[in-house]
């Protein structure tokens, strides 16, 4: 008997579109929410891997809430670190392997050229030091069978997102004002759904090493010219679109000026990068468009 996939967090963004992908691929697959399994309880955690003896876990519950990490540093490294922590353990008692997804946020945000898979950590948030906290446990407890997915400025149809926002506010506003001096790779769920479970099967085959990935689109983009590129794929004006610096939106938790990633791992795992961000923004439109209309019942 086959031994399925276990997919943590099962009502996010993400993992819709996960679940879709292993659908697609014919893939045994267990989707458990936050309801059905806290990861921070270490007896639900043993008792899930052994019932379901998953052959791969991928972990997408996570604390995501940037800025209430600042002030709730304790209870977001329950979820971001501890709960890795614990679902490694599980996964080398049953020998599991275990996709972890992690964030841009674990760097400074301060470079200049992409970030590599090993290039130094040096996270500035809350959030960001529980990540790397949960990647580090991930990789100490599992050597050979543990994977980190770092991922950034994600959008997809099932959940709030920047694009999403930007196609609500052209209805509501004749001007945006956006953001134009924070770069990163703007990602599409549907497209990093589709790598994780290309990852899953080359590390199944012995085919893709255990370590860190880096899981964006091709090329970068500012905030401000993502939302340009939104209204011009709508065949609005993108001059609509005006920009403004960070410093304007006052956050609690600083937002990392150069989150761009390199993509070498892949090739290592005999697999290509995501493609570029336009091409998968531009695939991506219809559903989130549709997604949007849904939304406000029109």
């Amino acid at each position: 008997m086959s031994r399925p996939w276990l997919v943590t967090g099962a009502r996010g963004m993400l993992a819709r579109d996960l679940l879709a992908a292993l659908a697609a691929s014919g893939t045994e697959t267990v989707a458990l929410d936050r309801e059905q399994l806290d990861i921070t309880d270490p007896r639900a955690v043993r008792d899930a891997i052994r019932v379901h003896r998953p052959r791969t876990v991928v972990n997408l519950a996570a604390w995501t809430a940037v800025d209430d990490a600042e002030r709730h540093e304790d209870a977001a490294a329950r979820v971001n670190a501890d709960g890795p922590r614990l679902l490694a353990e599980a996964c080398a008692d049953s020998g599991s392997l275990l996709l972890q997804l992690s964030t841009d946020y674990v760097f400074p945000g301060d470079g200049l050229r992409p970030y590599g898979e090993q290039d130094v950590t040096g996270p500035r948030t809350a959030y960001g030091r529980t990540k790397l906290a949960g990647e580090r446990a991930v990789l100490a407890t599992l050597p050979e069978l543990g994977y980190v997915v770092r991922t950034a400025w994600l959008y997809g149809a099932h959940g709030r997102n920047f694009p999403r926002s930007v196609l609500a506010q052209e209805q509501r506003r004749q001007t945006l004002e956006v953001v134009d001096d924070q770069h990163g790779q703007p990602t599409w769920t549907v497209d990093l759904a589709d790598h994780l479970v290309l990852l899953g099967r080359a590390a199944e085959r012995g085919d893709a090493p255990p370590g860190v990935y880096h899981g964006t689109s091709g090329g970068q983009a500012t905030w401000f010219g993502l939302a340009r590129e939104c209204l011009r794929l709508l065949g609005a004006d993108p001059d609509r679109v005006r920009p403004v610096s960070s410093a304007a939106l006052d956050r609690p938790a600083a937002r990392p000026a150069y989150s761009v990633l390199g993509h070498d791992g892949w090739s290592g795992a005999g697999l290509p990068p995501i493609r570029h961000w336009r091409d998968a923004l531009a695939a991506a439109m219809p559903s989130l468009a549709l997604a949007g209309r849904v939304g406000t019942g029109s």
